[in-house]
């Protein structure tokens, strides 16, 4: 046999005579980078084709056990051989018994023994016809794995289009809402405050805010979902805010759904808002309620992932880019849902609940909220065995700080001076009127250029409470820098139900920026005002001391 590890045609010789092996040898001489394999059983002889990757076969038309015709039969039944060339070798030259060869499959039929020039040419024929079928082949099968993995690139930006389409408009809708929102919740808490209501005047007053309360929380799950919700990020270990939410998963679930959280050990730090990551766990572990029908088991995970101090458990599964992530997961025994169901989960106000069972917005707001705060989310679900949410958050390089206890504020005004700026007059009387009946002496503008009037005449004021988005020359941020060039003590309070791309940098507002998102209660605007006023107080306070000790 002739070695060749560089060859391009790989010949198989099926004879039960050995002797047969040297006059091929010989005859093939003159036939450059080939190897000649050499097999006397028939019978062996397929899964050698199939094994050495052979490209022409040579095979004896009279054998003892199996005749050249019914392994050429045997060699086309089989897919990946069915093609191989097959040349028959036969002493008999009966126009007959080539028709019977033929008839069986063989690609051509020569006389033993034939000439070498013949043997050769032929051999090399068929060796580069098999060659070229199979780069064809090959080909062919790129170019449909190419159509495969097109359309599914094509389906994903599909996806991804549509997700940003019904985004920008679950934005616009829910900016437009809040004010809404705004006025008809502002004036029944002013009627509130100062109406002198009878008893059955004051519940269906309060039933009218709870409905409002329950549109400016569906508004807060669409500017989520459409990655538009200014986020206040800051560093938090997302352990204790676990820990913390322990009691009130447990009230969600039920009596009857068992609980495991599992808070992996020297937890990472991770930047993100505490109230909207609360919000998304909470919308998780209702649908896992849902999906168990009140029993069951949910998961509640909470692990290092990528990295080499990674929890074992939390390997970064594709589409996830590599790095160093804080692991959430939720994960529930319910019923699971089936792939068509599982490729829509994340659109908004798409449900499987019964109608008044549920808004479809849950998964789509933690969709918003995870890509916004710069995370992945991967959601995995089959029927009959439950569904797992996992959430990766970026690992922050900051610890997070020991949390603070909340302190409660009752509503009380003032005497100082704030100027209210608002372009909705609607939403500008109801805060004028508000902030009037708690004491304070109200100024108003219209929009940011006839504020900028008011702060640069030398009136005095304590306090800008405006809105972000307003029509005119002048925005809300260049309000903002006349505030503090020509009243340097007062303090600045924004509001909005939309402010991306003016206060929030890539969806977050920075920590030294004061936002009250619309729509704000009473309690709300109050406490902010006074916080806000103190802390300014406070401030001048500790300059005037400071001036004092210098001199």
């Amino acid at each position: 046999m002739i070695e060749d590890e560089t060859s391009s045609c790989s010949i198989l010789l099926i004879d039960d005579e050995p002797f047969a092996q040297q006059i091929i040898e010989h005859g093939l001489k003159t036939c450059v980078k080939h190897v000649l394999h050499y097999e006397s059983s028939p019978a062996r002889a397929v899964d050698l084709v199939r094994e050495l990757g052979i490209t022409v076969v040579l095979v004896d038309l009279r054998m003892p056990d199996l005749d050249g015709f019914e392994f050429t039969r045997r060699l086309r039944a089989t897919s990946d051989t069915e093609h191989v060339p097959v040349i028959m070798l036969s002493s008999e030259d009966d126009p007959e018994v080539k028709a019977q060869a033929f008839a069986a499959g063989v690609n051509d039929y020569m006389v033993k023994w034939p000439d070498p020039r013949e043997l050769v040419a032929r051999v090399q024929y068929h060796n580069d016809a098999c060659i070229a079928r199979r780069e064809r082949d090959a080909a062919f099968a790129s170019l449909r794995l190419s159509q495969q993995q097109l359309a599914e690139s094509q389906s994903a930006l599909h996806q991804a289009q549509k997700m940003e389409a019904i985004g920008q408009l679950t934005g616009g809708v829910a900016h437009d809402f809040n004010n809404v929102l705004q006025i008809i919740g502002g004036n029944l808490q002013l009627l509130k405050l100062v109406g002198n209501l009878n008893d059955a005047a004051r519940t269906r007053v309060e039933m009218a805010l709870a409905g409002v309360e329950r549109g400016a929380k569906l508004s807060s799950h669409l500017l989520a979902f459409a990655r538009r919700q200014p986020l206040q990020a800051v560093v938090l270990n997302p352990g204790h805010l676990l820990r913390e939410m322990d009691d009130m998963m447990r009230r969600v679930l039920g009596p009857n759904a068992r609980i495991v959280t599992d808070i992996g050990p020297a937890l990472w730090s991770t930047v993100a808002d505490p109230n909207q990551l609360n919000n998304v766990l909470l919308n998780l572990a209702i649908n896992a309620r849902d999906a168990m029908g009140g029993n069951g088991s949910l998961l509640i995970r909470a692990s290092n992932a990528g990295g080499d101090a990674a929890d074992r458990h939390a390997a970064l599964p594709p589409g996830v880019a590599a790095g160093e992530y804080v692991l959430i997961e939720v994960a529930d025994t319910g019923k699971g849902m089936p792939p068509e169901v599982l490729q829509r989960a994340f659109e908004p106000f798409f449900t499987t609940k019964p109608v008044g069972k549920g808004t479809g917005l849950g998964l789509s707001m933690a969709y918003g909220f995870v890509k916004q705060s710069g995370g992945e989310i991967v959601l995995d679900s089959e029927v009959g065995r439950g569904t797992s949410v996992r959430i990766y958050l970026p690992r922050s390089a900051v610890e997070a700080a020991q949390p603070e206890e909340a302190v409660e504020v009752p509503l009380f005004g003032g005497l100082e001076t704030i100027l209210v700026v608002e372009d909705e007059e609607d939403v500008r009387d109801s805060t004028c009127a508000i902030l009037s009946a708690l004491g304070y002496e109200v100024l108003e503008a219209c929009d940011a250029a006839g504020a900028v009037e008011i702060v640069e005449s030398g009136r005095h004021v304590d306090l800008v409470f405006t809105d972000v988005i307003m029509p005119g020359p002048v925005s809300s941020l260049q309000l903002g820098e006349a505030v503090r060039r020509h009243l340097p003590s007062a303090q600045i309070l924004y509001t909005s139900g939309y402010a991306e791309g003016v206060l929030a940098h890539e969806g977050k507002v920075s920590a030294s920026v004061h936002l009250l998102q619309k729509p704000y209660h009473p309690d709300a605007l109050s406490a902010r005002i006074r916080h806000l006023l103190r802390r300014g107080r406070n401030g001048a306070q500790a300059a005037s001391s400071a001036g004092a000790t210098a001199n």
